[in-house]
């Protein structure tokens, strides 16, 4: 008997050890390079704000992020790429408020928004600016809405079918009480040249997008979403101020895990994104480009996508928007 409680005593003893051998024998994170999914092509307001994250954890990691763009199918792809990748910390994403608005518009989708995901932290958030080719004959918010009401149906505007700049222009229609004509476009490249071209009137756009377009007048400002007045674009009211309260779409800018990905490294990933934000170069950096720092822990970004989803779920029913 007492042999007996001795072998096993010895026998938990190597357990523990060996267990604690392995704990030791794991690298801290992280310790190899990181794949950073942006589920767009290169260019857009996407890529250009991973391009701007991923060094600043480079320096402080000494580990390569690299920026790896899986665009197509409305950013399936890249959400796909993601949810398929070991569940480990090594590949993240950047998603945008797309991803709150595909479980209203599309029931086929190959993952689970809520449970194949683990949100990390969100980055910023961009207001999306109404912008007019300036062949159109209205030079504010009042003004347009006027034109809008006298040419129903005429005037059109540019957009990626179920994007955020579609379900703005469907809310800006609803609230105004205006008819207007969708164009829709598989990416923001053609039609940003149909654009200035004057092929499409109209188009939401982030601000990072057309900034310099405005200050040049290639393009023209009508309003801005948002609270307040964007600090790269003081000139342009917003809606609210315009006289159109209630037009509550923006984009925000987030990182993602796969689910299953340990605690310890989404804590980890998500307070070194809150530091960096939290530094006045980032967010001068943000600021230069239209977009406005914004911060959250993984459970207040869960709580964002959940919400978001239950908000777009209503635009959509109402505007009628289905994936062409």
């Amino acid at each position: 008997m007492k042999f007996s409680t001795v072998a096993v005593r010895i026998l938990t003893a190597g357990v523990l050890v060996a267990l604690a051998g392995s704990a030791a024998a794991q690298p801290a994170y992280p310790s190899k390079p990181i794949r950073f999914i942006v589920p767009y092509p290169p260019g857009g307001a996407v890529d250009v704000l991973a391009r701007l994250v991923g060094p600043k954890l480079t320096e402080t990691w000494g580990q390569p992020v690299i920026v790896d763009n899986r665009a197509g199918g409305n950013t399936i792809i890249g959400t796909t790429t993601l949810v398929k990748s070991p569940p480990d910390g090594y590949t993240i994403m950047l998603a945008v408020t797309t991803l709150a608005v595909l479980p209203n518009l599309d029931s086929g989708l190959p993952y689970d928004t809520l449970k194949d995901l683990a949100p990390v932290a969100t980055i910023s958030i961009s207001p999306l600016v109404l912008v007019a080719h300036p062949s159109v004959a209205a030079n504010n918010l009042q003004e347009f809405i006027a034109l809008a009401k006298s040419r129903p149906g005429q005037l059109n505007y540019g957009a990626g079918t179920g994007s955020t700049p579609h379900l703005a222009a469907a809310m800006f229609e609803i609230l105004a009480g205006v008819k207007m004509q969708h164009i829709p476009y598989k990416g923001t490249g053609a039609g940003f040249v149909d654009l200035l071209a004057g092929r499409v009137q109209l188009w939401f756009f982030n601000a990072i997008n057309v900034i310099s377009y405005i200050k040049a007048g290639s393009l023209k400002p009508i309003a801005i979403t948002g609270e307040s007045r964007s600090a790269t674009l003081p000139q342009v009211p917003t809606f609210t101020e315009a006289g159109l309260p209630g037009l509550e779409v923006d984009t925000w800018f987030g990182v993602l895990a796969r689910a299953g990905t340990p605690k310890g490294i989404i804590d980890k990933l998500s307070a070194e994104l809150g530091r960096m934000l939290a530094t006045p170069d980032t967010k001068e950096m943000l600021l230069r480009a239209g977009m406005v720092p914004f911060v959250s822990t993984p459970e207040q970004f869960a709580a964002l996508i959940k919400a978001d989803i239950v908000k777009y779920a209503k635009i959509i029913k109402i505007g009628n928007i289905k994936l062409e």
